[in-house]
């Protein structure tokens, strides 16, 4: 049996460095941390509310009180650019701040008027009741905030959240938690399950509900396993997100949006820019302008550059992906018109790439690279630039670019993706009121999304209470024809919509 004394090795992606180290947890380890926190989950539900929302508050106080700590843990093990690290420790603040403010009204108790006679004597009424352990199993790419922004909706739903993050990226959020539970002294209800694959596993196996974030393949794993529990699931899996740039568009703009859009967090962003398709008209002007930008940008692995603009990338593997999808493109014909190579230095890194005479049978254009590379396609005219876009096994997002609004929100109904950004890019991830939930092979219902985030991590319970209380009620026994023949006139009488139906006759 392993012990929790066994500890797996952080390193910085920029150099390779050992930054820290995080134990590792067996299959029985995990089964005690689950009876731990039912055990604990009772007492939470029972605050309600308006008093969990208070200790999430206070969550986000020490958050900002301690920014420049997790920015630092973030950047040592994911080797993320300063902005990047920095946009990310703040942003989980406007996470708590935005879904604390949502529990009481997501929670509170609903009233159903009878919709008929049968239950016109009824009070009728649907409560909410969290389940009691959600298991939250998280990648690389967003330590802090993809754990937040499910862990603090099912916290305030009252149930208790077990997260497994990646091994890659435990620090930052392994602090957090800690402060949760030793520097705040909250309730028991909020812990890490710490370790590799085989750990993700046993939080299924012990979870009530299960969110996770991460490749299609494992989600599809996952939802097999939950489907055979018989438990619910989220998933948000990969993605291969599409821009559309048209004729009419600001190809200034739209050249800094992929830029940007392409490139933040090197690339690895479920809802990165993965592919670009620009009609003919416009298509040289707007990869001039792309190049230049991304020519433009700081990059590399030294740690002491806190201005870079492209940070380092996660570890090997995901290096190894974005090289096989560059050389494959390069050896069915594509050109690189800047970056196409590995980093420099020990670290993981590629460089900010921009790929033309791309085609859609490119794996470049098929499969999830998650990397700092843009592949930019010529189509002829919109509606080409539909079918491509739609051409995925995904769909997760997608944005379109037009100087007319309009024509932008009737191609955005034609794509086949779970949120389209009109001349904007990423835009969808901030604004926690909308749901964030991928098509296709991108994944099964949605995070976010206001007071359905909340809700999502709740089981609906059906209330009636008799308003009067005679010894019997007319569909009970004994049965009697009158009864029956009573009860079919009082149903015609409610239902049927013309006097025939009504009547009988």
């Amino acid at each position: 049996m392993r012990g929790v004394t066994e500890t797996l090795a952080v390193h910085d992606p920029t150099d390779g460095r050992v930054v820290g180290d995080a134990p590792t947890q067996s299959r029985e380890e995990v089964q005690a941390l689950a009876t731990r926190l039912r055990a604990a989950q009772p007492a939470w539900e029972a605050l309600g509310p308006k008093a969990r929302a208070e200790h999430v508050g206070r969550l986000r106080d020490w958050v900002l009180d301690h920014q420049d700590e997790l920015v630092t843990l973030l950047r040592s093990e994911s080797g993320k650019s300063m902005p990047d690290a920095a946009l990310e420790a703040m942003g989980i603040v406007d996470v708590m701040t935005f879904f604390a403010g949502k529990a009481e009204s997501a929670l509170a108790d609903e009233s159903q008027r009878p919709h008929g006679p049968l239950t016109m004597g009824k009070q009728l009424g649907v409560r909410r009741r969290p389940y009691p352990l959600v298991g939250i199993i998280t990648p690389w790419n967003f330590p802090l905030t993809l754990p937040v922004m499910d862990a603090i909706p099912a916290l305030l739903a009252g149930a208790a959240v077990m997260v497994k993050p990646s091994e890659y990226t435990p620090l930052a959020l392994q602090r957090m938690v800690r402060a949760w539970n030793e520097d705040l002294g909250a309730p028991d209800v909020f812990a890490l399950a710490l370790g590799t694959g085989d750990v993700g596993e046993s939080v299924v196996e012990v979870s009530d509900y299960v969110q996770f974030t991460g490749s299609t393949v494992t989600g599809r794993k996952i939802g097999v396993r939950c489907a055979e529990r018989l438990i619910p699931c989220g998933l948000e899996l990969g993605g291969k997100d599409p821009m559309l740039v048209l004729a009419d568009a600001n190809i200034e703009r739209a050249a800094n949006a992929a830029a940007w859009g392409g490139l933040v967090n090197s690339g690895q962003v479920c809802t990165s820019v993965e592919r670009v398709y620009v009609e003919s008209a416009v298509y040289d002007e707007f990869v001039d302008q792309l190049v230049e930008r991304v020519r433009g940008l700081r990059h590399g692995p030294s740690a002491t550059d806190d201005l870079r603009d492209v940070g380092a990338m996660a570890n090997a593997n995901q290096v190894d992906v974005v090289e096989r999808h560059v050389n494959d493109a390069i050896a069915s014909g594509a050109r690189v018109l800047t970056g196409g190579r590995r980093g420099a230095g020990p670290g993981f890194s590629y460089e900010p790439t921009v790929l033309v005479d791309v085609d859609q049978d490119m794996l470049v254009m098929r499969e999830e690279t998650f990397g700092p590379v843009i592949p930019v396609m010529r189509v002829t005219d919109a509606e080409q630039a539909i079918e491509l876009a739609n051409d995925s096994p995904y769909g997760l997002s997608a944005s379109v670019w037009t100087s007319s609004k309009d024509r932008g929100l009737a191609i955005a109904r034609r794509l086949e993706v779970g949120a389209v950004n009109v001349n904007d890019v990423l835009s969808n991830l901030f604004a926690f009121g909308l749901p964030m939930g991928g098509w296709k092979r991108s994944g099964l219902g949605a995070r976010l999304g206001g007071e359905d985030a909340i809700r999502k991590y709740c089981r609906s319970q059906a209330v009636t209470v008799a308003r009067m209380t005679p010894a019997t009620e007319l569909a009970w026994y004994p049965y009697a024809s009158w009864k029956t023949k009573l009860a079919g006139r009082i149903v015609r009488l409610s239902a049927a919509r013309d006097l025939r139906r009504r009547l009988g006759v």
